[in-house]
């Protein structure tokens, strides 16, 4: 096992980004650059050095600036932890350890690379398809499938805009974009993405990747997703994210040691 070794980095900012203040992104600097992150790795925070809450927290990278060392995460408040986070003002002191976990893999660059994020599943699949640009994939080539409930629950358009990616949004309730789940508008859009030259990279609800992975199994997708699970330890010691391998349904594995990204079909979601 990898010596874990917490790091105490300052808050540059932590703002809300909707008017209900729901979603907030936190930047944080002097988070050390000994290793280089990749989009799809993970960070565990301490919200507090009390006991309430007692575990610390996972939450995946939206982005990493390497010469300066600030590392940006974006996050819904959900409970107790999350509402703590958001209170952090410039100049707090925050327990980080990471980056965790493993990495996305690149797509062939004759493929077309399709992105596929619900709600705050966002942030590892924008750092992901800016990582791919700044590596020279054809941002053509990209298509950015983005589902919440409604308009408010779409983050940072601006900014998948900005790329130049093919952004498609959807919503629940048809406050923005297409009207109904993120499947139903890819479905819409399969002539563009064939299953011979396309990789889906998926990160969100379960439910949602639940569907992802059923539809691309059985139309002959490949591609990863990103998955979501409780990690009080996110060393993979407590066992408290196991999920079952598709192949072997009495096998399992840990989200955070094996994960958390894992190619479609491979576990049960």
């Amino acid at each position: 096992m990898k010596k874990i070794v917490p790091q105490l980095c300052s808050v540059l900012s932590n703002r809300p980004l909707d008017r209900q203040r729901q979603y907030f992104r936190l930047i944080v600097e002097n988070f050390s650059a000994a290793r280089k992150i990749v989009p799809g790795q993970f960070v565990h925070i301490k919200i507090t050095s009390g006991l309430d809450p007692y575990f610390r927290r996972a939450f995946s990278i939206a982005g990493y600036d390497q010469k300066t060392g600030q590392l940006e995460i974006i996050y819904k408040l959900i409970g107790v932890g999350t509402t703590l986070m958001s209170r952090m003002i410039k100049g707090a002191l925050i327990d980080i350890i990471g980056p965790l976990g493993n990495q996305f893999s690149p797509p062939d660059r004759r493929h077309k690379a399709v992105m596929i994020a619900g709600g705050v599943g966002l942030p590892p699949l924008l750092f992901w398809a800016k990582r791919l640009i700044e590596n020279g994939f054809d941002k053509n080539n990209i298509f950015f499938f983005y589902g919440g409930r409604s308009k408010t629950d779409l983050l940072e358009r601006s900014s998948i805009k900005s790329l130049g990616v093919n952004f498609i949004p959807t919503t629940d309730d048809g406050s923005f974009g297409y009207h109904g789940l993120v499947t139903e508008a890819m479905t819409q859009r399969l002539d563009e993405i064939p299953a011979k030259s396309s990789t889906w990279y998926g990160c969100g609800p379960e439910p949602m990747l639940a569907a992802i992975q059923k539809m691309a199994l059985e139309q002959g997708y490949r591609g990863e997703l990103s998955l979501e699970a409780p990690m009080p330890c996110g060393v993979g010691v407590c066992l408290g994210c196991i999920k079952p391998l598709q192949n072997n349904p009495k096998k399992y594995i840990r989200v955070c040691h094996d994960g958390p990204v894992f190619a479609i079909g491979e576990v049960i979601i």
